[in-house]
Formats: structure tokens, C-alpha cells, sequence
């Protein structure tokens, strides 16, 4: 995959914040080279976050977020601040736009402690440095010096981003390090009339990457080929995955020697903590009648007939457990700040997030102790295969009774 096709969730996310008018649009576009960002002398020109993916040396890949200033007024300038907040939630690396001129105040303290909060690697500029004398451009300063109109400090404010982005942590693998050269996978994909026509679906196409990378041979089938292709291949295959809504009958097909996973599960453990979801499943066997149950998908779509998270799940939950259930649904960045009324949250794989925002919302249902799992660890337990769907991390198998819950 090119630095151009590396997808959104995939890439160092950097987010600019400021008060209106300290030039964060102005850096932003000082900063990519582009006219990304409109630029005004009007208070709050940028009244939502502005994102784009675009490739950035020396670091890569990145996504850019423009927010508004978080000096905001009245009714809508509270919502525009809500969604700037939000924005940190998936920021990997934050940029604190100061107007030089005018100094520091209060809420670009706030700004700092927020930062810092969710600890978030950030760098603290004095923009508009054409207008008043830099003290000093040392490597001890604890600001960085620009002016984006003369482009005065932006190579070293690129830089010191590129810099605390590279944290020096080995990145997590999806699939690849399960593998060894030359072993078969089976990836299993249903093609009904949710799918995207003309072409796989993220995760999908994520995976087989990965195993590509691990110099393994993915082979991909329709649920009702499986069982014909498992004894076609000549080869027992290392692993099979698939898509959760065939777990049943794909469980029924793969023989017990051959491990069986989903990509809802495997997505847990790439974006985030697969036990806190392992064990927030084994809670639908305890939720009492009427409970509330937040189901929450990271992407936003157009839902059909029969889609998972509004229609199939609710079902499949209530036919399992014989109780009604009040749920409530957000998607794309939407997630509640407050956990406190749900008993029970159930996730998507999160493909479409990053890393840091998949973990702070496991993170967030932590504190709240608010119990949190995931489309694929569910189904699995609903259907009495967890255990087995867990085989290929046998670290996280410790965590299961009988049936598959804690």
C-alpha cells in the first residue's frame, strides 16, 4: 500500500488548537505547503474541525485536524469547542497555536492540562514571530518560533512534530506476527446486501495485507464454499478468519485442529485492549431487564435492511438472553462523555479509528466502570465459541470459565 492509499485510521493524526485568531489555520497551511485551511482576520473563520490525509516529510503519512478556537462564544461556540475536545481523543500529536504578540492566557493553559491529562505529546507555538523579538530559538526553549506568513521556524516546528511522533514503540501487528512464511489463511467474506458493491470492505483489505506481509498465502472464499475449499486445498490452513455474522456456520465447517478467529477480534487487540473486551461480554449473561445497551460503530453509512449494528445485533442479543433491552446507537466521533446510564456497550472493530481513539473510548468505559466488548467477542459468545475463537491468543484464553466468559 502507497503512502497516498494508507488509510485514515493508519496514519500519525496532528492536531492544531488555539484561541480564534492566533494564526492556527495560517501554521496549518504554512506547515503542509497547501492552502488547506481558509484564513481570515475574522474571529472563528473555522467554525468545525477541518481534516486531511496527506503525506508529510519527514514523517509520512498523516492526517491534518484545523479546529475552531477554543475561545469560543455563546450557544455554538460552546459545540464548537465540544467537537475540538473530541478531536483529542484521536490526536497523536497535538499543536498548540499562541499568538506570539499577545502572550499566553488561560485557555491555552487549559489547553496544556488537557494535553497532558491524556497524555498527549504536544508542541507549544508562538506564532506571528515577525511581530515581536524571539527571545532565543535554543534547543531548551520551550517554545517553538514561527511566523507562518514569513515561514520563519516552520522547518523546525515539522520537525518537532515529526519527532514526538516517532515514539520508538514497535507498532502492533494485525495478523502477520500469528504467522509464518508459507502458511495458509482462509478468510471467509459474505457478500450480501450490506457489502459495498465492487469491492472488500476495510478490514478485510487490511488483513490480507498483513498477511501478504508475513509471507502467508490468504485465500479467500464465500461462507457456503468453506467447507469445499478446506478439503480442496490440499494444505491444512494456519488460521481462518471471518466475518462475524458467519461465525455459526463457519465454527461448524472449520475442524477443531485448524484455528478460527474473526476480524472484529482481531481488530480488538490491534486497536485496543482485547481483554477488557473479552471480559465485558460474559456481562450480557447478568444484565437484568430493560437494561441499557450502547452500541457504537466507528464509521458512519448508509444502514439497509438487516445491517448489523441496528437490526441483527439487538436480535440476536434478545434471542440469546429472552429479555428486552433499551438500546441507543452513535457512530462516526460520536461517544458519549457520559457512560453513566448504560450497563452494558458493545463496539465495532473500529477499523475506521485510530489506535488512540479506540483506546481512550475503552479507556473512558474503564473509569466509568461501564462494561465494554466488541461486535465479534459477542457473537462468538453468544454462540458458545469464544473459547475457541480465542485459541490463536492463548494469553487471553486464561480469562474464560466454560462458557466462555470470565
Amino acid at each position: 500500500m502507497g503512502l497516498n492509499q494508507t488509510t485514515a485510521s493508519e496514519r500519525v493524526h496532528i492536531g492544531f488548537f488555539g484561541r480564534r485568531n492566533a494564526g492556527k489555520s495560517s501554521v496549518v497551511n504554512a506547515v503542509t505547503g497547501q492552502a488547506l485551511a481558509i484564513v481570515s482576520p475574522v474571529k472563528g473563520t473555522t467554525t468545525d474541525p477541518v481534516y486531511k490525509t496527506m503525506e508529510l516529510l519527514p514523517m509520512g503519512p498523516v492526517m491534518i485536524i484545523d479546529t475552531p478556537g477554543i475561545d469560543d462564544e455563546g450557544e455554538l461556540g460552546k459545540q464548537r469547542i465540544q467537537k475540538t475536545r473530541q478531536v483529542l481523543n484521536k490526536t497523536d500529536v497535538a499543536v498548540l497555536v499562541i499568538d506570539g504578540s499577545a502572550g499566553m492566557n488561560e485557555a491555552d493553559q487549559n489547553m496544556i492540562r488537557l494535553f497532558e491529562k491524556k497524555n498527549i505529546p504536544y508542541v507549544t507555538v508562538m506564532n506571528k514571530a515577525d511581530l515581536f523579538p524571539v527571545r532565543s530559538a535554543g534547543a531548551e526553549e520551550p517554545f517553538v518560533y514561527v511566523s507562518a506568513k514569513t515561514g520563519a521556524g516552520i522547518y523546525q516546528l515539522k520537525d518537532k512534530i515529526a519527532h514526538l511522533a516517532d515514539t520508538g514503540v514497535e507498532k502492533r501487528r494485525l495478523v502477520s506476527d500469528l504467522l509464518d512464511a508459507g502458511d495458509f489463511v482462509v478468510l471467509v467474506i459474505p457478500i450480501d446486501e450490506s457489502a459495498p458493491k465492487g469491492r472488500l470492505i476495510l478490514p478485510q483489505q487490511q488483513t490480507i495485507r498483513d498477511i501478504l506481509e508475513a509471507d502467508a498465502t490468504a485465500v479467500t472464499v464465500r461462507e457456503y464454499e468453506l467447507k469445499n475449499t478446506l478439503e480442496a486445498l490440499g494444505k491444512k490452513p494456519k488460521l481462518v478468519i471471518t466475518d462475524s455474522q458467519a461465525f455459526k456456520q463457519v465454527a461448524r465447517d472449520v475442524p477443531e485442529d485448524i484455528l478460527l478467529t474473526s476480524f472484529s477480534i482481531l481488530f480488538a487487540r490491534y486497536k485496543g485492549d482485547l481483554a477488557q473486551a473479552v471480559r465485558g461480554a460474559g456481562v450480557l449473561d447478568h444484565l437484568r431487564e430493560g437494561s441499557r445497551i450502547l452500541i457504537s460503530e466507528g464509521c458512519t453509512h448508509h444502514r439497509q435492511c438487516g445491517d448489523i449494528g441496528t437490526v441483527k445485533l439487538p436480535q440476536w442479543i434478545e434471542n440469546y438472553t429472552g429479555k428486552k433491552f433499551c438500546y441507543a446507537w452513535t457512530s462516526g466521533s460520536e461517544f458519549p462523555e457520559d457512560l453513566s446510564g448504560y450497563q452494558l456497550i458493545v463496539h465495532c472493530g473500529g477499523c475506521m479509528l485510530n489506535e488512540r481513539e479506540m483506546s481512550y473510548r475503552q479507556q473512558h468505559a474503564g473509569e466509568m466502570q461501564i462494561p465494554m466488548t466488541n461486535y465479534g467477542i459477542l457473537i462468538a459468545f453468544m454462540n458458545g465459541i469464544l473459547k475457541r475463537s480465542l485459541e490463536p491468543f492463548p494469553e487471553i484464553c486464561g480469562l474464560l470459565g466454560e462458557k466462555g466468559s470470565e
